[in-house]
């Protein structure tokens, strides 16, 4: 008994084994095999050319985002068209993965079905990321802010590097990269729209000249304002702003391009210094920001 079972069970292997050997040997197997994965490599450089179509034409029309078809900022349109090469290479991508699919001869309706099964759940399970997809798409069409520009958030500031349909990257310029979900986002301080102005205040003793330091800051500011083309317009001595116990401040404005104000006063801060040095002037005996202020 025990010998007829192994026996069966050796026939049983040697036409496994004869089937096998048929398989492989068989031309048409292989030709079949064949034809598939040339099919297969064709629909992956396919989809490979069209991204690279898709990305080359959303960046040719970004490019002529000043014509009649689209009509919006460089700001927005580099935030645009990043997006939109997202979203082409998600298509692309999922279609050409289906396309291989149906190759190997999966059946696509129930996976389709299932996908979609599947979307719904996870609609009701991850609402927080539909959330942040919808916030995404409304930050980029309101133009709230874009990719470059400096930005304040909550606790969270810094230059926008990324606007993604589900998270926004933004990084601080001591080099921290904040990942903000896109849902998270409430009031948003924007520094790259609109000029801002530099206000500083400079404080003298009582015993200056003040009319000739006027006078001095004067000539500091146009020849500043020449040089330096991050100055929207000819900065103004406005005058005495307050009088102390011990000194009196005079207040400087200027109007800059975004982002570049604490450049500026940097800048004005060294030649001030050394202008008065060489009037042999008594230095500046403070000065005082004011940023938040409009003057």
């Amino acid at each position: 008994m025990v010998v007829m079972e192994v026996m069966n069970q050796l026939e049983s292997a040697g036409s496994y084994i004869r089937d096998l050997k048929d398989f492989f040997l068989a031309p048409e197997h292989w030709s079949s095999l064949l034809f598939t994965l040339i099919k297969v490599l064709l629909i992956l450089i396919i989809a490979r050319v069209v991204n690279k179509v898709a990305k080359a034409s959303v960046k040719r029309v970004v490019s002529e985002r000043r014509t009649k078809y689209l009509r919006v900022d460089a700001r927005r349109a580099t935030t645009i068209g990043a997006l939109l090469q997202n979203v082409i290479a998600y298509v692309v991508n999922f279609i050409a993965i289906l396309l291989i699919l149906s190759q190997f001869n999966f059946n696509l309706a129930p996976l389709l079905a299932g996908a979609g099964v599947l979307g719904l759940a996870i609609g009701f399970g991850a609402q927080s990321i539909v959330k942040d997809i919808i916030t995404g798409f409304f930050i980029i069409f309101e133009d709230q802010f874009a990719v470059g520009d400096v930005i304040r958030t909550g606790t969270f500031k810094g230059t926008v590097e990324v606007i993604g349909l589900r998270v926004t990257t933004i990084r601080a310029w001591t080099g921290e990269v904040y990942i903000v979900p896109n849902s998270t986002i409430q009031a948003v301080t924007n520094y790259s729209i609109n000029n801002s102005f530099a206000l500083i205040d400079l404080s003298f003793s009582y015993e200056e000249d003040i009319s000739k330091a006027i006078k001095e800051l004067d000539q500091i500011l146009l020849t500043l304002h020449e040089r330096n083309d991050n100055i929207v317009s000819l900065p103004i001595v406005k005058g005495i702003q307050s009088l102390g116990e011990s000194n009196l401040s005079v207040r400087i404005s200027i109007e800059c391009r975004p982002n570049t104000r604490q450049g500026i006063i940097r800048e004005l801060n060294q030649e001030i210094e050394r202008k008065l040095k060489l009037l042999h002037m008594p230095t500046v005996k403070g000065a005082a920001y004011l940023p938040d202020e409009k003057g």
